[in-house]
């Protein structure tokens, strides 16, 4: 989850050439078009460079990646690798490709081939390049996952098959590839846009081998796709009856009342996190369904440890034990929430349900203050997310709730927004001191929580560790699990980790939720999913009576 700011401005020069015509009026859905209203714009369709939600939900229509999640599972199966083997060592993988893959095409390139391990090595080779200062501005997910690090090599013995090897045994590397940033691009799309001066616009006007053609994209209006009739995948029979959309069109709607008023209207099909006062009534609506499931989510306030005075941990303290996080979980997300005692969501197997509660005590915060030398208190920005997101259906009562706690203890909050690419930016470039924000898991593994969120590569500028906290013991407990396959090892390992983050507290972990889907009844095969993606391959209308 991190800005792209080139890439935005590729994004609106790229609409600035596109924008007119039918093209972006959504309007009531075509009979044979999938309408889904979003709640965001993605920052990117280049998924190395940016993995939010939105940018990775835009990315999964066009792109595949070598091992998949199984829709609605964190189980790993095969995708464009059609088997893999594992040295014994652990740290040589050999994928076996697929035949006959195809790549789409656009008006600027028409593939010659379809997809070879060429494809896959490139796809890697670019992120795992460097800058002079050991950085990798473009792409520093990858980097904050240790991949740069971990990956010694990526060869293609033959076109069929690729190799990577591991400078060490790694048990989650399977389950990071499967992410959208192991999305394949096709390395001759590369070089027809390298040839012609244009290669950022692998980040624009993107070509993948996945079930819809990226067509068009209107800045927080609209994005548009066409179903790919060449889809490895399309042919086979997926056991969904009914008619297969020709088209998917991202409605993008920001408010979730007008996504709920555009949904009754017939002018999308679904629609992302209703708001949760709406639940009852979407429920007892004859026309509408609504899905449920509890999310691999955190969301959380972060404590800016480079920026006065949250470098002390006693004012960390003081903000933990202020807010009353309990009142926050029953008033914003009711029946949807569950109250954050860390990291990790129950939902995750290293979770440990004995980490100690941390209470609501006003006067211990208020001793810690003074403690601190801040007795009367201190004035501050608080950020909060300008958008319903599926860890915080409203920032901006969150945000209010919790100035008012820290206003009983003297810390004066001001809240602050900017819109949702531009307030990522900010979290991501290090500019707020208490920040509201959360994650979704990308592939089901504590690492993906313990290591991003918190690990001392992440606290890098650009990285996913918004606190900015680095602690090298938890550092090395993180790492040493990575290195394990032993699950009862990796669990002990992780309940030492998440004791140092109770103890430091860079967060006030706030919830965690049940997210809400809801769409109308003439759709089936729309399934939820743990990681938060909105997959419409097997999307279907059912058959008019």
């Amino acid at each position: 989850m991190r800005p792209a700011a080139a890439c935005r401005a590729g994004l609106l020069a790229l609409a600035a050439g596109l924008a007119s015509g039918p093209l972006f009026d959504p309007g009531p859905a075509a009979a044979r078009t999938f309408v889904f209203c979003s709640e965001g714009s993605p920052e990117s369709f280049d998924p190395a460079r940016a993995t939010t939600t939105t940018t990775m939900n835009a990315a999964w229509q066009v792109y595949n990646t070598l091992v998949e999640f199984a829709p609605g599972t964190t189980t790993i199966r095969p995708a464009l690798a059609e088997s893999w083997t594992i040295s014994e060592d652990g740290r040589t993988y050999v994928f076996a490709l697929r035949d006959g893959v195809r790549f789409h095409a656009n008006a600027r390139f028409t593939p010659t081939r379809p997809l070879n391990a060429d494809d896959v090595v490139f796809s890697f080779a670019r992120q795992r390049r460097s800058g002079p200062d050991g950085a990798a501005p473009g792409f520093p997910y990858f980097h904050d996952l240790g991949l740069a690090d971990l990956i010694e090599a990526v060869d293609a013995p033959d076109p069929r098959h690729v190799r990577f090897r591991l400078r060490e045994a790694d048990t989650t590397f399977l389950a990071n590839i499967a992410q959208a940033f192991g999305a394949i691009l096709s390395a001759e799309y590369a070089a027809t846009l390298a040839a012609g001066n244009a290669s950022d616009d692998i980040a624009r006007a993107p070509i993948g081998t996945g079930p819809f053609v990226f067509e068009g994209y209107r800045p927080d209006q609209v994005l548009r796709y066409r179903a790919f009739p060449e889809y490895w995948r399309r042919a086979a029979d997926d056991g969904e009856p009914g008619e297969r959309p020709d088209g998917l069109v991202f409605a993008i709607t920001p408010n979730a009342a007008v996504r709920l008023t555009k949904l009754r209207a017939g002018e999308c099909h679904a629609m992302a996190f209703p708001a949760t006062g709406d639940l009852d009534a979407i429920r007892a609506e004859p026309g509408l369904t609504l899905l449920a499931l509890a999310e691999l989510n955190v969301a959380y306030l972060a404590l800016n440890t480079t920026r006065s005075p949250f470098g002390d941990v006693r004012v960390r303290r003081a903000v933990n034990l202020a807010i009353d996080r309990r009142a926050i979980v029953a008033g914003v997300y009711g029946d949807a929430g569950i109250l954050a005692q860390g990291p990790l969501p129950p939902g995750i197997w290293a979770y440990d349900a004995d980490l100690p509660d941390t209470p609501f005590d006003r006067g211990e915060a208020l001793r810690l203050l003074a403690e601190a030398g801040l007795a009367e208190g201190f004035d501050v920005e608080l950020w909060y997310p300008p958008v319903s997101r599926p860890y915080n259906p409203n920032g901006r009562r969150v945000a209010d709730m919790i100035q008012a706690d820290l206003a009983q203890v003297g810390i004066r909050a001001r809240p602050v927004t900017r819109s949702w690419n531009a307030y990522r930016a900010a979290l991501y470039g290090g500019e707020p001191a208490l920040m509201l924000y959360g994650w979704t898991s990308d592939n089901g593994d504590p690492d993906n929580f313990l290591s991003v969120l918190l690990g001392c590569k992440a606290a890098l500028a650009g990285g996913a560790n918004l606190a900015r906290w680095c602690d090298p013991a938890y550092d090395r407990l993180v790492e040493a699990a990575r290195r394990t396959g032993d699950r009862a090892a990796r669990q002990a390992l992780y309940r030492q980790a998440q004791a140092i983050v109770r103890h430091a507290m860079p967060w006030v972990p706030l919830a965690h939720t049940k997210v809400h889907l809801a769409l109308r009844n003439d759709v089936r095969g729309l399934t939820m999913d743990p990681l938060g993606r909105h997959l419409f391959e097997t999307v279907r209308f059912r058959a008019a009576r």
